[in-house]
C-alpha cells in the first residue's frame, strides 16, 4: 500500500510512525516555511530550506538498525556558542543542499544514511512564507490584522482566520509545487492530513496549487486525522469540528472519507460526525491519544486506527 502523509513537526512525526508499522511504502511530504529556531537560522544564513521538519521526518522513518544515526540526527548542542540549538541533522541537511542543489537528491542521499523505510519530499523546493489574518488583536474585537511569518503565526494571541502562502521574499507569488511530491499524491493509495499545526503544517498544503488539485483528484483513500488539543495561540478555543470548517473554508472541493479523532478528546461527537459528513467523510473516534502525554498521539494505537478506517473505506 502506498501512503502519504501531509504536515510537519511532531505531528507528521506521529503520522509516520503509525503508517509505517501498517506498510513499508511511507512517503512524507514536509512544509517548508519554518522560520523559527535552528531551522530559521540556518534558512535566514544560508538561503536553504529549512531543515527541521524535514529532519523530523527522516528520523520517524529511518530504519530500526540504524538507531546510532537516527540519534546522532536528531541531538542538539548546547552550550553557549555558535552551534548551540543546532540539531546535527539540521546541520547535515544544509551541507547536503548546498552540495547536492536538487533538494528530492539531497533528502535521497539523507534518506541512505539512514536506511530510510519511504521517503521524504518537501512541499515546495524553495522556502516559503506564511501569512495570517487575526482577530482579537485591538481593542477593536472584529479588527484584522495581517501576521507574518510561522513562528509568528502559530504563537500569535489572537485568533487566526485565514492564512496565504508564498514563495520567500516574493509576497506576490504563488508556490510552485515539487513534482515529486504531487505525483506521490496521485500515485497513492491513501493520503492523510493531520494531526499538526492546523494553520502553519497542515494547511500549507492546500494553498500550493497543484498539490491542492492533486489532493482534490488523486483516486487514494483521504484521510483526516485530528489534533488531539488546542494549540495555544494558534487554534486555542477551536473544537474538533472547527478544525474541520476551516479546513473547508481552506479548500471547498476537498472530500474526505474518514476523519479519525479521539474518543477522550470530542466533547460533542453529533457535530463532530455533522462537521465530517460535509466533507463526506465517515467518523471514527478512537482511543489513540499516548498514556503519557495527552496531547501526543500514540503510534500503535493511531496505526490500529488507521487500519480500522481504510477497512471501511475499501468497503
Amino acid at each position: 500500500m502506498r501512503a502519504v502523509a501531509l504536515g510537519g513537526g511532531q505531528g507528521l512525526h506521529a503520522t509516520l510512525s503509525a503508517l509505517r508499522r501498517i506498510t513499508p511504502d511511507v512517503t512524507a511530504v514536509v512544509t517548508v516555511a519554518d522560520d523559527g529556531g535552528s531551522s530559521g537560522r540556518l534558512r535566514r544564513e544560508l538561503g536553504l530550506l529549512p531543515p527541521g521538519d524535514l529532519r523530523k521526518a527522516l528520523a520517524a522513518l529511518a530504519g530500526e538498525e540504524h538507531e546510532l544515526w537516527r540519534a546522532v540526527f536528531q541531538h542538539r548542542f548546547g552550550g553557549t556558542g555558535a552551534l548551540a540549538g543546532h540539531a546535527v541533522g539540521n546541520l547535515l541537511l544544509a551541507g547536503l543542499l548546498e552540495v547536492v542543489p536538487d533538494p528530492v537528491t539531497a533528502l535521497e542521499e539523507a534518506a541512505r544514511l539512514l536506511g530510510l523505510r519511504g521517503r521524504v519530499l518537501p512541499m515546495c523546493t524553495e522556502p516559503l512564507d506564511i501569512e495570517a489574518d487575526v482577530v482579537g488583536l485591538d481593542e477593536d474585537a472584529a479588527a484584522v490584522r495581517r501576521i507574518r511569518g510561522q513562528v509568528a503565526v502559530a504563537t500569535t494571541p489572537g485568533q487566526v482566520q485565514r492564512i496565504r502562502l508564498h514563495t520567500a521574499g516574493s509576497p506576490t507569488s504563488t508556490p510552485t509545487a515539487c513534482p515529486a511530491a504531487v505525483r506521490a499524491v496521485l500515485d497513492a493509495d491513501v493520503v492523510l492530513l493531520g494531526p499538526g499545526s492546523w494553520f502553519t503544517s497542515v494547511l500549507p498544503h492546500l494553498l500550493v496549487p497543484e498539490l491542492h488539485e492533486a489532493l482534490i483528484t488523486t483516486s487514494a483513500a483521504r484521510i483526516v486525522v485530528l489534533n488531539l488539543v488546542p494549540q495555544p495561540g494558534e487554534t486555542a478555543g477551536f473544537s474538533p469540528e472547527r478544525h474541520l470548517d476551516v479546513l473547508c473554508e481552506h479548500a471547498p472541493r476537498l472530500r474526505v472519507d474518514a476523519v479519525i479523532a479521539d474518543a477522550d478528546s470530542v466533547s460533542t461527537p453529533d457535530r463532530l460526525r455533522r462537521a465530517a459528513e460535509s466533507l463526506g467523510a465517515s467518523m471514527r473516534l478512537d482511543g489513540v491519544a499516548s498514556g503519557e502525554a495527552r496531547e501526543r498521539h500514540d503510534p500503535k494505537a493511531l496505526a490500529e486506527s488507521l487500519r480500522d478506517a481504510l477497512a471501511a473505506v475499501r468497503r
